[in-house]
């Protein structure tokens, strides 16, 4: 959340609970997965059922202009969504930290890892990680 805060997508730097005024600008965040799956590692059947969710949230953004994907499962399953969608992706993009690309769509997707505690706790994410793709796309919106 601080690093939403920090590119003016929050107007706070932490949320605590639904009732401490957290608003969020430019920005929503959905989730590719519903479920808490075993190991917390979903299957493939999984992410498949939770498409028409994903697709529903999205269809009422119409406006989406830039989207970060949390984790390699939102990159792919964003990318699902669009081909089930019918926009031709080509080849597909790679995902990997902060990396944008644009799509055929006039979006662009920029992935990063997932800030799950063994990412964060093991440094492979940090928060100076967060900002930076935070920023990145706050500067694909301007």
């Amino acid at each position: 959340m601080a690093a939403l805060h920090r590119n003016g997508f929050a107007n706070i730097p932490t949320s605590q609970h639904p009732e401490d005024g957290l608003k969020l600008h430019d920005a929503f965040i959905v989730a590719a997965v519903r479920c808490a799956p075993p190991d917390n590692k979903p299957t493939l059947e999984e992410i498949a059922n939770c498409l028409p969710h994903l697709d529903a949230e999205i269809a009422a953004l119409p406006r989406v202009r830039v989207v970060v994907a949390l984790g390699r499962i939102g990159f792919d399953a964003y990318l699902r969504l669009l081909r089930h969608r019918r926009v031709a992706i080509g080849t597909k993009p790679a995902f990997g930290h902060a990396l944008a690309h644009p799509l055929p769509n006039g979006q662009t997707i920029i992935g990063c890892y997932h800030p799950s505690r063994q990412n964060t706790n093991t440094g492979r994410l940090t928060a100076a990680m967060m900002h930076d793709v935070f920023r990145l796309a706050r500067r694909r919106l301007q």
